[in-house]
């Protein structure tokens, strides 16, 4: 890790010093938390915060403080931890907020309150503020949080369908106010690329301080625009771009980290800005978003999706092996993906395990080692030959189904034909061993009939997707299950080269998230209350 002095985004108002660099600014644990289903725990939280922290972003907004007390309980703790990266706490436009977001982010060496209102005709109308009194209350919080800390940001929510004129008045009140960052976020991926820049120009040119402070921009990819819209803001004079890991965020998400920081970095002749980013550890946090979130990502999503250097047609075969560059435009290795190749097998040992590991981006102890080697070598036992996907799948299933669950299965038999489908199924519920025997319309129905029958609730199934990991017919299947009860949405994944066995560890994985958001009693509304006002 960089010394705190080293690190790009120590140097103060480097915005300014260097007018190319870019600062990155990750809400991966806020917006990105945001997408129903892919709530994290704590420790999630934690294990991302300091991965984030390491790869060099330079801002980590670490969650919303007063949405629940566990989001204020992992914004304190992130904030205690965190060696280079400033640490960030989003407040609505109200003195509690901002008052708990600081009660939060204050341990940090370097921390900054965010505090955001929506500008736009229809924003303004939630609150029921007209013009003046928006504009009076922007003034009252944003010096409110300037009083508490000298890193304050402001956001203008839905700025991109905010009358100029009155986006100017707000814009310059913030500034006066004490506000060192301007978000002009398009929270709706409504904008396309030109206007995001002339937006971003229009308010450099027209807002009185502009040129003292820094302009971020947040987009929104409703329409797939996110990235360009992003790039597009800061060729403009924007120098802040707000992200998420693997795009993850509401309805469509948000701009992708890993795309803008490599459209940086490979079109630097066309767009000449840096950033601070450590790509070598872009694919470890790709895959570690991925499992936390319960939210796989897409082949064919770019920088980090399975094919994104992957060649089948034989024209593209034969060109990349004569020369790589002929059909690819970036290297494996420069986000992270380690071109050795270790064969892995069922003679392979725990050195070469944990080193196979590592170079997937994962480092484990001790414990979690032996644990991990004991499923290796069952897989190892059930495959010919095990690919980097089986062991980032193995990863993902150890880490969804631990010994404290309260639902953990023990056995199952499931029996096909053509006279039914039935399944033999034995859970352990805190401890207690339970056995049922249901019928269904397949396997996968009868199964779930049988958990049902064990562990009775009233969650309703609103995914069930299986992907197979590698190819052949002895490959590992990933299951993914979406389950909601009463507003709670929970994910559930797992992996197995039994396509049911991994089906109902899902299903119960699903079920031990469920029941750890039930204990939460009272929290779960708030935080969704107020994520519908959050850009």
């Amino acid at each position: 890790m960089r010394p705190v002095q080293d690190h790009p985004s120590v140097r103060k108002n480097e915005q300014m010093s260097d007018k190319n660099r870019v600062v990155i600014f990750d809400t991966t644990l806020r917006d990105g938390e945001q997408s129903p289903g892919a709530t994290m725990t704590f420790a999630e939280k934690m294990e991302i915060a300091q991965m984030l922290d390491e790869m060099g972003v330079d801002i980590i907004e670490a969650g919303f403080p007063i949405a629940s007390e566990g989001d204020f309980a992992a914004v304190s703790e992130i904030a205690r931890n965190a060696k280079t990266s400033v640490i960030c706490g989003l407040a609505r436009a109200q003195i509690p907020d901002i008052d708990r977001c600081w009660e939060a982010v204050k341990h940090a060496r370097r921390p900054r309150i965010h505090t955001f209102i929506g500008t736009s005709p229809l924003h303004r109308a939630i609150p029921n503020l007209d013009m003046d009194q928006m504009a009076e209350r922007i003034e009252q919080t944003v010096t409110h949080a300037r009083n508490l800390c000298d890193n304050v940001q402001w956001s203008a929510m839905d700025a991109t369908r905010t009358e100029h004129d009155y986006l100017c008045r707000v814009v310059e009140i913030a500034i006066k106010c004490g506000a060192s960052t301007i978000n002009i976020p398009d929270t709706v991926g409504y904008t396309a690329p030109r206007e995001s820049a002339d937006l971003i120009r229009m308010l450099l040119e027209r807002v009185p301080g502009a040129d003292t402070v820094t302009f971020a921009t947040h987009c929104h990819n409703d329409l797939g625009m996110a990235t360009a819209n992003s790039l597009a803001a800061v060729e403009a004079g924007a120098r802040q771009i707000e992200c998420t890991i693997n795009g993850l965020g509401e309805r469509a998400g948000n701009t992708a980290l890993e795309e803008v920081v490599m459209a940086l970095k490979v079109r630097h002749d066309i767009m000449p800005f840096t950033t601070g980013i450590d790509t070598t550890k872009i694919m470890g946090l790709s895959r570690r978003v991925a499992q936390a979130s319960g939210f796989p990502v897409q082949f064919n999503k770019a920088i980090v999706g399975k094919n994104a250097f992957l060649h089948e047609s034989g024209i593209h075969q034969d060109g990349v092996l004569k020369n790589v560059e002929t059909f690819e435009i970036m290297r494996p290795a420069d986000i992270g993906l380690n071109e050795a190749n270790i064969a892995m097998g069922k003679h392979s040992g725990r050195a070469a395990l944990r080193a196979k590991l590592k170079d997937l981006g994962y480092e484990v102890g001790d414990n979690q080692l032996k644990d991990i080697f004991v499923r290796f070598k069952t897989l190892a036992d059930r495959k010919k030959e095990i690919f980097d996907e089986d062991l980032v799948a193995l990863m993902q299933d150890s880490a969804a189904n631990t010994e404290a669950d309260h639902l953990q299965v023990k056995h199952l038999r499931v029996i096909c034909g053509s006279d039914g489908q039935s399944a033999d199924l034995v859970l352990v519920v805190d401890g207690v061993e339970k056995s049922v025997h249901a019928e269904g319309d397949g396997p996968v129905d009868a199964c779930f009939k049988a958990v049902q029958e064990i562990f009775p609730h009233q969650a309703k199934l609103q995914l069930y997707q299986v992907h197979a990991v590698t190819e052949g017919t002895d490959a590992q299947a990933t299951v993914s299950v979406r389950l909601e009860e009463e507003g709670r949405i929970v994910n559930g994944q797992a992996a197995d080269t039994d396509t049911i066995l991994a089906s109902v560890k899902a299903y119960v994985g699903a079920l031990n998230h469920l029941i750890q958001r039930r204990a939460k009693t009272g929290k779960d509304a708030d935080t969704k209350e107020i994520s519908m006002y959050s850009h």
